[in-house]
């Protein structure tokens, strides 16, 4: 069994996820990776200016604490559908993070060796968020196809 396929969680369901007696969103790698850019973020802004406090950097690390946030909260929904949702929350959050790095580099506030792992730790993310999604659709469409009803 593939690491990617090791832990795919639909809401209360989990498919083929063994770690231990331990089933939640804490064993999806796409959160764990996620609270890993939660720590770099939190890093990173320790080296913005003291006047971005209130600015930039709590848009920083409200968007990067929302990605794991909102994988944690739809991996403990009812639906496939609802999880769907969640997740792509979870990628606009990642967006704006990466949209705030932007910002912080051509502002000259950060550097671009500074953004490195970061940034490098995002687009990790955000393939995870794009590979558990499709394959929750996947899920989604063949639960669908065999007339199974609509999920709450």
């Amino acid at each position: 069994m593939s690491s990617a396929s090791r832990c795919l969680g639909i809401g209360p369901h989990w498919v083929g996820c063994v770690v231990g007696d331990v089933r939640g969103h804490q064993d999806l790698q796409v959160w764990q990776e996620a609270i890993t850019l939660v720590d770099a973020v939190y890093t990173l802004c320790t080296s913005l200016p003291s006047d971005e406090r209130y600015g930039l950097k709590s848009q920083m690390q409200r968007a990067a604490v929302s990605v794991p946030a909102n994988v944690a909260e739809g991996a403990a929904r009812d639906s496939t559908r609802e999880f769907l949702r969640f997740l792509s929350i979870s990628r606009g959050s990642l967006a704006e993070l990466t949209t705030y790095f932007v910002i912080c580099e051509r502002r000259g506030m950060l550097d671009a060796e500074s953004l490195a792992d970061a940034k490098t730790c995002a687009d990790r993310v955000g393939r995870m968020l794009t590979g558990l999604q499709r394959s929750l659709a996947r899920r989604r469409d063949a639960q669908d196809q065999r007339g199974h009803p609509p999920p709450r």
